[in-house]
């Protein structure tokens, strides 16, 4: 069974915040259900179009494999059933900086992961980053719910 490193219900609260920058990208801020966590995501609207208030489960993984052997970093087609099958919106990127704010009961994380450009910041708990990386390799991946 493939273990996943983050997994919440998110609500999109905004979109663009700072203005829209591209054609085809928008930024959105959500807030998670479970873990109190935020997050600004840049998603891909002509393949993914995303709504303020709207609902979706985003997952963050190693691999995508369902024994949870790792990823190899090709894709190899084929019947072979992955966590993506489960997921309408998939994304693979390099997490790139970890970082602490704050102190005492105050503290928050920030993880940074580049999906080739689209960008992810997710802020909260400590310890939810301690389960991260540097240069980790990770898929994001997202349903509506």
């Amino acid at each position: 069974m493939v273990e996943t490193l983050f997994e919440d219900i998110f609500t999109v609260t905004q979109k663009d915040p700072d203005g829209k920058k591209f054609d085809r990208v928008n930024r959105i801020e959500a807030r998670s259900e479970q873990f109190d966590m935020f997050m600004l995501l840049d998603i891909n609207t002509e393949i993914y179009p995303m709504r303020v208030k709207e609902k979706f489960m985003m997952v963050l993984a190693s691999t995508l494999n369902l024994d949870g052997t790792p990823d190899t970093g090709y894709f190899i087609q084929g019947n072979k059933k992955s966590l993506a099958d489960k997921f309408e919106y998939v994304m693979h990127g390099k997490l790139y900086r970890i970082s602490e704010e704050g102190s005492g009961k105050h503290v928050k994380a920030d993880i940074f992961v580049s999906f080739g450009g689209l960008l992810m910041q997710l802020r909260g708990d400590p310890s939810i980053a301690a389960k991260f990386e540097l240069d980790q390799r990770l898929f994001l991946l997202i349903r509506k719910v």
